[in-house]
């Protein structure tokens, strides 16, 4: 494999041999035919064409649902890495759950000077409907996706939080199935932490947070529908954990609670997992026009007859402009600095911020503070003079919609190529369960990595795939 030595590699490091983690695997990997891995290769695209592992992609002018590109070459973390990162996700969600609440309540972080007043208060992700409302067990965000990026040896960081409805664990999961029954052998030999539990976790820690009063614990997964690009995975977690999958079509107010409709009639639904974003998920409260969700869910959801996992509202925690105060949320509500640093940032909203950002925009990644999926950011170092010169209008035109970060040296992890393995670009998004008495992480996460050569974007709607990510037992 051909290093390239500005970034660090995952499984060479400084090129002198395997890294520790990844010792087992190269001997493996070459006493190996490639032509027999290249065949497997092919037989994993087969196998995830079949299942219907797919995405769709909106605004495409091509067919709107894509295979996801998987690499049968693992990303491989040693239990002591593993350790220091659960340590940091675990004290960063805690603290965003704090946050939540704080800003729903009597916004001590406010008054205390450490965030801004109107930057929550203007913020389109702050719903005033949630103010002084407390979720069952206090739990706002049921699922997190913390995406992190690597530079170096011992040098991860916080690239976003992500705290609405993180997706991508069925990915996560079905890479893993492929790769058991494509290489056996290699988790014979090989001492690797599971992750098939997930789904059973994720419907325990659901039904921990039952509302109060509630007789039972059904839980249900409220969809878009079908052409949502990521219905497989709402599918695929209600088929895993044996529960509903539903539309707003299905659902009603009964009797003060939210019931679905099944063939013996309405049954009521004590949790639900929503994949809805809050200004469909009721139309009495948010957008009117809405078909997605439910007519006066909030209303039920107020008076403590359902949970909704996430609670509505928690977008102002993953708001970009919000995460360039991260570090400092942490240390209000943990009274400890953060375990894992963020990425420096710039608030274009700032004057001299976007001044230095205009002045130096062919050099920083410009993103969008509501904006995911690599839609509508800019790579300054990859773009063109004419779209650093349309970004520059945009900016100057919506500073306050933007913020920028240095180009970072992302590490590589090789994929398999027709040539061999070849280095390139990738993220982790690990994903974090919290429920009233427990943070459960699942070890490892999904993987994405940036197929083209030199590229740093790595999600599947730009052309991204993924990887099975192994993390180490002791």
């Amino acid at each position: 494999m051909t290093q390239d030595l500005n970034f660090f590699d995952e499984m060479l490091g400084n090129g002198d041999g395997p890294r520790p983690p990844y010792t087992s695997y190269d001997g493996w990997f070459h006493a190996e035919d490639i032509r027999e891995l290249r065949k497997k290769s092919l037989e994993a695209e087969a196998f995830f064409r079949r299942t219907g592992i797919t995405f769709n992609v909106y605004g495409a002018s091509d067919a709107d649902e894509r295979l996801i590109p998987f690499d049968i070459v693992p990303r491989i973390i040693s239990a002591r890495e593993w350790t220091r990162l659960t340590k940091g996700i675990e004290q960063r969600v805690r603290a965003i759950n704090a946050f939540l609440y704080d800003i729903y309540h009597r916004q001590e972080i406010i008054r205390a000077g450490r965030v801004p007043a109107d930057l929550i208060s203007r913020n389109d992700a702050f719903l005033p409907q949630m103010i002084g409302m407390a979720p069952p067990g206090g739990v706002y965000t049921h699922i997190v996706g913390i995406d992190l990026v690597r530079t170096g040896e011992d040098d991860f960081f916080v690239l976003e939080d992500n705290a609405r409805t993180p997706s991508g664990v069925s990915y996560m999961l079905e890479n893993r199935e492929t790769m058991l029954q494509m290489f056996p052998e290699l988790f014979s030999s090989i001492k690797i932490r599971q992750v098939s539990d997930y789904p059973l976790n994720l419907r325990r820690s659901l039904g921990a947070c039952v509302p109060p009063n509630a007789e039972g614990c059904t839980v249900a997964v409220l969809t878009p529908g079908i052409h949502n690009s990521a219905y497989f995975e709402h599918a695929f977690l209600a088929d895993h954990m044996g529960v509903e999958l539903v539309e707003g079509g299905d659902l009603r107010v009964v009797d003060g609670k939210i019931a679905m409709r099944t063939t013996r009639g309405y049954k009521a639904i004590d949790v639900l997992y929503r994949r809805v974003d809050d200004d469909y998920l009721d139309p009495l409260n948010f957008n009117a026009d809405s078909m997605l969700g439910v007519p006066g869910i909030m209303d039920v959801y107020r008076a403590g007859g359902i949970t909704i996992a996430n609670a509505p509202g928690t977008g102002i925690a993953d708001d970009k402009a919000i995460y360039s105060y991260m570090p400092d949320i942490v240390e209000f509500y943990t009274g400890e600095k953060a375990i894992l640093q963020n990425v420096p940032t710039w608030r274009c909203s700032e004057p001299d911020a976007l001044a230095y950002v205009l002045d130096n925009l062919s050099d920083l990644v410009v993103k969008e503070v509501h904006g995911s999926g690599g839609y509508g950011m800019l790579v300054g170092p990859a773009a063109s003079k004419k779209e650093l010169a349309a970004f520059r209008a945009k900016l100057l035109a919506r500073p306050g919609n933007y913020i920028a970060q240095p180009t970072l040296a992302l590490s590589t992890v090789p994929i398999l190529t027709q040539k061999g393995l070849a280095p390139r670009h990738v993220d982790l998004r690990p994903f974090v369960l919290v429920s009233p008495n427990e943070i459960n992480i699942t070890p490892g996460g999904l993987t994405r990595v940036a197929l083209k050569k030199g590229s740093l974007v790595v999600n599947s709607s730009q052309g991204g795939g993924t990887k099975d990510t192994w993390v180490l037992e002791e």
